[in-house]
């Protein structure tokens, strides 16, 4: 039996960050992690080996379409599908071992195994039952299911399984346009596969700016992704060589069919607690299935809980900046998070990034604000590296000026984000980012020129 300062139930972005700042502010922890690699679904089958595919692919892209216009001759790339998963699996190893190297440098115990919490205050794992002061839930979620929809990993698949295909299919039928389904579905169309992706509602990427999504949909369109939106899948039926995708039209009701090889289901994902005994401990929970939390602490004393298992969105960021904020509670701190200030990126190319509120928010609270939006196709940085596709939009209050949302399509999106969370965490003003010097040439000069447009005007528009 060992006693520990702080437990945490999971390895993954929330937990493993959460577990180093807990040992920096000198508290004896231990992180259990029943997987045979830390990390979570993040770096093992989410967020990193997915863009190391989309690297692959978007090389293949260029390969295949820029390379002759700047005169780099020679026949175009093959794919050796099965490097490509080699090469994946290898920048999967690099990071989930940098990880072990991390808790070996600030004296954090890996509990190998899987967790029940039988009391609080105390954490079993196998046979062995753990005491800590305080215990953190950082289980993370688990692919969402969808009735008439057989998982097998095989020919119909989750994000884990679209990872790990044997082959690249020839017809992809993706079910969910969010964030997930768009990658991968991107991913495969790049590689040659005929990829469609049916949604449920009227529009992609729930949540996304409007005008923003619109741009995002043309984009994918221009690269072979078809979309049927408003579908209602029924069934995905499995036949000897192929598999239908049956589905129902939400505007008239009518009945409609699409054959594949393959089926993603990328419905989006829910809480994964199963196992850890919160029921019996008395852990209310949401509505959702989430943990309820009040500045991340349950209702059971000295159990917290953070990541995709609590309320928000379900992103790898959002549940370290928690488990950073949590760490510095227990440890007598004032731990924080700016949930305002959380971006939101796509990695397809283009990339796509948000933060902050959308127009369809501010007009739905009421709130006059101004636009301020500008094309890459007049950034010269963009023209050149054939990257003119997208635009940056800022939206400011219209009295004060304050950034209330910006809004990205095109060309390391998910880089130039941070410029405007950066704006938005110190109350930065439209003009504030208008009048900071941006180097020449380069994509940034597309968000100065946005935040000019919030003004008199851009320069180059």
């Amino acid at each position: 039996m060992a006693d520990y300062d702080v437990i945490i139930i999971g390895g993954g972005p929330g937990g493993y960050v959460c577990a180093i700042r807990c040992a920096q502010l000198g508290l004896k922890t231990a992180v259990v992690e029943g997987r045979e690699t830390l990390g979570g679904t993040c770096l093992n089958v989410g967020c990193i080996p997915s863009k190391a595919l989309l690297h692959a692919s978007h090389s293949l892209h260029e390969a295949q379409h820029n390379f002759a216009t700047m005169g780099l001759r020679g026949k175009a790339p093959s794919v050796d599908w099965k490097q490509m998963l080699s090469y994946k699996d290898e920048v999967i190893g690099q990071n989930t071992k940098g990880i072990e190297f991390l808790f070996k440098k600030n004296k954090v115990d890996w509990i190998k195994g899987w967790a029940t919490i039988p009391a609080a205050g105390q954490v079993k794992v196998g046979d062995d039952v753990h005491s800590a002061k305080n215990v953190v839930i950082a289980t993370g979620s688990e692919p969402a299911s969808l009735p008439g929809v057989e998982v097998d990993e095989k020919t119909i698949v989750t994000s884990t399984g679209a990872l790990s295909l044997t082959k690249i299919p020839k017809k992809l039928v993706v079910i969910g346009a969010g964030v997930i389904g768009l990658e991968m579905g991107s991913v495969y169309a790049r590689l040659g596969a005929e990829v469609t992706v049916v949604e449920f509602l009227d529009h992609i990427t729930p949540g996304m700016d409007a005008g923003l999504a619109k741009a995002f949909q043309r984009a994918l369109k221009k690269q072979g992704l078809t979309f049927v939106l408003g579908a209602a899948v029924q069934e995905v039926e499995k036949l000897k060589t192929k598999l239908k995708v049956h589905y129902k039209l939400r505007k008239n009701d009518s009945d409609a069919t699409l054959e594949a090889d393959t089926v993603l289901l990328a419905t989006g994902r829910k809480p994964f607690v199963d196992g850890l005994g919160l029921e019996a401990l008395g852990v209310t929970m949401t509505k959702h299935g989430q943990i309820a939390v009040s500045h991340w602490q349950t209702n059971v004393k000295s159990l917290w809980a953070i990541g995709d298992v609590t309320e928000g969105p379900m992103l790898a960021h959002k549940a370290e900046e928690e488990g950073i904020a949590v760490a510095e509670r227990i440890a007598g701190q004032a731990g924080h998070v700016n949930y305002d200030v959380i971006p939101g990126v796509v990695y397809t190319a283009p990339e796509v990034a948000s933060v902050g509120q959308t127009e369809e928010a501010l007009k739905a609270e009421g709130r006059a604000y101004k636009v301020g939006k500008f094309s890459f196709m007049a950034n010269a940085r963009a023209k050149a590296t054939f990257a003119g596709e997208g635009f940056v939009k800022i939206l400011a209050d219209q009295q004060t000026d304050r950034i209330l949302g910006v809004h990205i399509l095109g060309p390391a999106a998910g880089e130039l984000i941070h410029e405007a969370c950066m704006a938005m965490e110190f109350g930065a003003s439209a003009e504030d980012l208008a009048r900071t010097c941006h180097a020449h040439p380069t994509f940034s000069e597309a968000v100065r020129e946005a935040a000019l447009a919030c003004g008199d005007g851009a320069i180059h528009a």
